[in-house]
């Protein structure tokens, strides 16, 4: 990656974040990374282009966030491994200047699933409930796409919550959900009713 792409990339991933995708043109982004137009539209030929690179580079930031995650818990047990991603999950909704999932902010944004914006959301997405399906499939959960829609869901509860209030408080909520998402698989009546569902 050039030096003037990285300085582009990294203003507009600032800026786009903190303050909204409609709301930052491609001007802030010139001024804030100091390059020229022209330097901006070689590297990126739109701002549909220069947003969707933006969330690309979130999007590979979170799976090597999760890699890391599930690296450290390699020598641990499975359910571990969700407990690490979860633990990360957290530490970010807990992190100074956190405004949310950046996805989500986006999809808000972009509504119009056809727009290469809300398709890369899309795909994120995707690839982040095939992960924790996975993640959960290790631990013996019988269901585990079901589990991993749940955990999906308290994730996507707790950085909505977690921009808004106190982090605190909403982590811990966050991560005793999944605390129980992984304990219902050990639960044999809840287990046998939810196989009857």
């Amino acid at each position: 990656m050039s030096e003037a792409r990285a300085r582009l990339l990294a203003s507009a991933s600032r800026l786009f974040y903190t303050e909204g995708l409609h709301s930052v043109g491609i001007d802030r982004v010139i001024a804030d990374a100091g390059v020229t137009r022209a330097t901006l539209y070689r590297h990126f030929p739109s701002k549909d282009d220069l947003l969707v690179a933006y969330l690309t580079e979130a999007d590979r930031m979170i799976r090597a966030e999760v890699a890391a995650a599930r690296t450290s818990s390699a020598n641990r047990s499975p359910a571990d491994a969700v407990r690490a991603v979860a633990a990360t999950i957290a530490d970010g909704i807990r992190a100074p200047g956190f405004r949310g999932c950046a996805f989500l902010n986006a999809a808000a944004e972009y509504p119009d699933p056809t727009h290469p914006v809300h398709q890369a959301v899309l795909a994120h997405r995707q690839w982040f409930l095939e992960t924790v399906t996975e993640l959960l499939a290790e631990t013996g959960e019988t269901a585990p796409e079901p589990a991993a829609q749940h955990f999906v869901m308290l994730r996507d509860g707790a950085m909505a919550a977690g921009c808004l209030t106190d982090p605190a408080p909403i982590c811990a909520t966050f991560l005793r959900g999944v605390e129980g998402i992984l304990s219902y698989r050990d639960a044999p009546v809840a287990a046998g009713a939810r196989r009857r569902k």
